[in-house]
């Protein structure tokens, strides 16, 4: 009685005149739901009679529903994806082909799709005739997309692998092969060569090509076709970064010169040297054929990785090093090592404890950037990292070649240096320029910074006055106040006097836009033993008529859970 009466009153709703979408999701859910207590309850009882009349019709009326759904909100990807999923979890085969046929029709503009029917037509239904004539008609709609093309070429080659595993049962089975036709062209993965070279004339870039290229790689049986993507590749982008890294890997997968029957651990450290020889010899002739930050940029990574990987040979590893470092001098000598760069080279050349060779760079870097916050900074956490005497002149460096705006990293990082080294009328003065040095919107975080500050290093009375001061400027934080009623509650004598005026003042700020501001002066008028419980209802109206917008409403809801009890 309970299923018909949900069930009534779910069908009641998709009756309407005006449908919504919501009431058929569900629908639908509560339907799907109950299909799954059914079949929980049917493997506890052990119970498998009248499926026909009980899951059967479920199933019938989950399937127009999603139906009638489909038709109505045609461009709701995510309703179509649902109703196949659905097909999928309870085997529903025939209807799932014809959801893919009308979704296709609508949504054909949508590859990815596409290529969800063929995968299912592939490899659900082993149908590779249908999943070839989806992937064509997909490509009449799409004729240059490089996903569909990797996709149908990896399909051909499924089929061709699928074919030769078939060919090998029989033939061990000593089977007649007479009344099956299975050709030689296909067995060897001719079909996915044409896809390839119809693919390449249209698809342009070196990153489809390798796409195609791994993806012929997982079949032991293409190598005619992997030698001939990888001629194409080296013959029509010889000039790509991305070709030479690739020719370069290529060789760490290639073996040994010399194959050895008996690998002990110095051998096979011995090989792997050998091995990154040759990546490097290839690299090495990669930057004089393409001279690029770029192809640099490749062969930096490539070092980087080689020598992050672990290894118990200190000789394999301090040759990792030095072969990193080298490459690294050889880019910035070329004027071509990328600005990111710059800061692994330094995390290398401080680990490897050479100091001095790491100030000179970070020196070199700063003068290449010399507009690059992130370089400077870079470079003045080195000069701090070693205790250097030229900080402070690197620092008025800094602000003297980067811009006013987007100097904030450096003022901050100056003060938080600063600190521990200075004395504390130093640092004072130093957050004193800081606050006209930078951007309006820059210096509510040293706003921040400096009560904090003055706060841990002057006492009470010191902040007080500071925060007078500063709030005479604007723009200002709602933190920037939220710190000053936080020190003014950390005192033993906390005045209710002075938290009015520090959340008066945030209000005449923050007022129109910030709900919770308003509650909190309302709680602490409550709590504080020298507040005044009646001053809420003024509170509470100047609220109304400040916040704009939906914030009234979120403000009454708040505010009526804070009155029940409830927040």
């Amino acid at each position: 009685r309970a299923v018909l009466r949900k069930a009534s009153a779910l069908e009641y709703k998709i009756q309407r005149r005006a449908l919504r979408k919501e009431d058929f999701i569900n629908y639908i859910q509560y339907e799907v739901n109950l299909l799954e207590l059914i079949k929980k309850r049917r493997a506890r009882i052990g119970y498998s009679f009248k499926k026909d009349e009980i899951e059967h019709s479920i199933l019938h009326r989950v399937h127009s529903l999603f139906n009638r759904a489909t038709g109505k909100w045609k461009d709701d990807v995510q309703l179509w994806l649902s109703h196949v999923a659905f097909c999928k979890q309870w085997n529903a085969k025939h209807q799932l082909s014809k959801v893919f046929s009308t979704m296709l029709a609508i949504h054909s503009n949508k590859p990815a799709l596409w290529i969800m029917a063929a995968k299912w037509e592939m490899e659900t239904r082993l149908s590779s005739e249908s999943a070839r004539h989806l992937f064509l008609r997909a490509l009449r709609f799409h004729p240059e997309c490089p996903k569909l093309y990797q996709e149908y070429f990896r399909m051909e080659l499924m089929h061709a692998e699928k074919q030769r595993k078939e060919k090998k049962e029989f033939e061990q089975a000593k089977i007649d092969l007479g009344e099956f036709n299975y050709s030689e062209e296909i067995l060897n993965g001719e079909m996915a060569r044409i896809v390839y070279r119809d693919a390449s004339q249209k698809i342009k870039g070196v990153e489809f090509q390798l796409a195609v290229l791994s993806i012929a790689k997982l079949f032991d049986f293409t190598q005619d076709l992997q030698k001939e993507i990888l001629e194409s590749l080296q013959a029509r982008y010889a000039d790509d970064p991305l070709t030479w890294d690739y020719m370069a890997r290529r060789e760490l997968e290639l073996g040994s010169l010399q194959p050895t029957e008996h690998t002990t651990k110095q051998k096979k450290v011995s090989e792997m040297a050998q091995r990154e020889e040759r990546c490097c010899a290839v690299f090495d002739k990669a930057v004089r054929a393409v001279p690029t930050e770029d192809m640099w940029k490749c062969y930096i990574t490539f070092c980087l990785e080689r020598y992050n990987r672990k290894t118990n040979s200190e000789e394999l590893k301090q040759k990792r090093l030095e072969r990193t470092l080298s490459v690294f001098s050889k880019a910035h000598e070329s004027s071509l090592l990328p600005e990111a760069l710059y800061k692994p080279w330094l995390q290398l050349l401080l680990d490897s404890s050479l100091p001095e060779k790491a100030v000179e760079v970070a020196e070199a870097a700063t003068r290449h950037f010399s507009q690059s916050v992130e370089t400077w900074q870079m470079r003045l956490r080195v000069l701090i990292q070693l205790k250097s005497d030229d900080v402070t002149q690197c620092f008025e460096e800094a602000i003297k070649h980067v811009k006013s705006k987007g100097t904030l990293p450096l003022w901050t990082l100056w003060v938080e240096w600063s600190e521990g080294t200075n004395s504390k009328e130093d640092t004072e003065a130093l957050y004193q320029r800081s606050l006209h040095a930078t951007m309006p919107a820059e210096s509510v975080t040293m706003k921040e910074m400096y009560l904090d500050w003055t706060y841990r290093n002057g006492g009470y009375k010191k902040v007080k006055r500071l925060f007078t001061s500063l709030c005479e400027n604007r723009p200002f934080s709602l933190d920037f106040f939220r710190k000053m009623i936080q020190i003014e509650k950390e005192q033993e004598s906390c005045k209710m006097l002075h938290l009015r005026e520090y959340y008066e003042r945030a209000l005449r700020e923050f007022g129109s836009t910030n709900t919770d501001l308003w509650l909190d002066y309302i709680k602490e008028e409550l709590s504080h033993p020298k507040g005044k419980p009646e001053n809420c209802g003024s509170i509470h109206w100047r609220a109304m008529k400040m916040l704009q917008g939906d914030l009234v409403e979120d403000f009454i809801s708040k505010y009526t859970l804070f009155y029940t009890g409830h927040l």
